[in-house]
């Protein structure tokens, strides 16, 4: 949220003596991860030459607006936006967004106090599709569980994240799922971009199971006299076994959307809500782009259409890698857009596989962030992933 409103921010500050911080100038540096309290002389004035340098740069980012996300090779890619609000949507247009790639709909869930109701959720969905009419809109099924608890629905598990949540959860509640379903496809009657991503899914029986309930939506609604047209359906590819069971998984579905996030913390077996690990927690690791590298190339053999829609989209060092490994569409947060947009146009699409197997080969992710930052630094876009120019 912090990143889509342009707000640094920096996570996980321990020991903080917030009753003493009244009326005291401090600095958060989301580069690093630091709140700096007080500071003075040199040091204090570096700071202020650094924000400075960061606002002109943002300026300087809003000229690409209206230009495609070409390198300079011609290859183009897409650039989505991810949402969970519709106070998103004029932020995503703003910045040139090409689409919404990653409608997070258990947010309006998390801010009401009960189950919305079918009438109540296509009202919220129909903005959206319609703000983006002639673009493709993608709304994920409640992901809910985990990290992203609904007060009305408590769960208490000791492993959340190992347990019911996302398509788990709502398979078992099938009433929750075929409402919002349903919504979904009221509010795609007259136009044709909506696509239902499908979260958590971990094996064959799962996707059959929700295409049968899609499908069942899609039929009740049709015989209550709708017009409503089959949606694109995908899968987030964000658990091991799905990476395992790509071929078959691919051929059920109309796009596969990779989500970086979750599939990093399950393949490290690291939290990333956990200071004590958090550390240890990183999108770049040899592993993850091994995995991502499998789906894409299985997918784009079944000639399936791959987003990646978690927070590696819009890192620049990972920007850099999905282009080299000829991803389709990366979705990110509003503020992001314009940052990646650079990147791409900066780079060619050799250059970009060049890195890519450079990196394959290394053994540490340190050793592809410096290989990443010096290609980055050396084009003039060092500003990108660190403070100032």
């Amino acid at each position: 949220l912090a990143r889509a409103l342009g707000i640094p921010a920096a996570m996980g500050v321990v020991d903080l003596p917030i009753s003493q911080l009244n009326d005291q100038e401090v600095v958060v540096d989301g580069y690093r991860g630091l709140l700096i309290v007080r500071p003075v002389g040199s040091y204090r004035q570096e700071l202020l030459r650094l924000a400075q340098e960061e606002a002109q740069l943002t300026a300087e980012l809003t000229s690409l607006r209206d230009l495609p996300a070409e390198t300079s090779d011609g290859v183009k890619i897409g650039l989505y936006v991810n949402i969970g609000l519709l106070a998103d949507m004029a932020p995503s247009k703003t910045v040139g967004a090409e689409g919404i790639g990653l409608y997070r709909t258990e947010v309006p869930f998390q801010i009401r106090k009960q189950f919305p109701g079918e009438a109540e959720q296509a009202v919220i969905y129909r903005e959206a599709l319609e703000a983006f009419r002639d673009k493709s809109v993608v709304l994920r099924t409640l992901d809910v569980g985990g990290d992203k608890p609904l007060s009305y629905f408590p769960i208490k598990e000791d492993n959340p994240f190992l347990g019911w949540r996302g398509i788990r959860l709502v398979l078992d509640h099938p009433e929750i799922f075929l409402t919002q379903i349903r919504a979904m496809l009221r509010a795609s009657i007259g136009l044709d971009n909506l696509s239902i991503l499908l979260p958590m899914i971990g094996s064959v029986d799962e996707l059959e199971t929700s295409k049968e309930y899609i499908f069942q939506a899609l039929s009740e609604l049709r015989e209550e006299g709708e017009t409503v047209a089959p949606p694109r359906i995908g899968v987030m590819i964000e658990v091991p076994s799905a990476v395992y069971q790509i071929e078959a998984i691919a051929e059920m579905v109309d796009f596969l959307s990779i989500g970086t996030n979750d599939l990093t913390q399950y393949i490290l077996a690291i939290d990333r809500n956990n200071e004590r690990v958090a550390a240890r927690y990183d999108a770049l690791h040899p592993a993850v782009l091994r995995a991502i590298v499998d789906v894409v190339e299985a997918g784009h053999m079944l000639g399936r259409e791959i987003t990646v829609c978690g927070e590696l989209a819009g890192d620049p060092m990972g920007a850099i890698l999905l282009l080299g490994m000829g991803i389709d569409v990366l979705s990110m947060s509003a503020g992001s857009l314009p940052r990646i947009k650079w990147v791409i146009r900066s780079f060619t699409h050799s250059d970009a596989r060049t890195l890519l197997v450079a990196a394959l080969n290394c053994r540490r992710p340190g050793d592809i962030r410096q290989l990443l930052y010096q290609a980055l630094d050396e084009r003039g876009l060092g500003g990108l992933v660190r403070a100032g120019r």
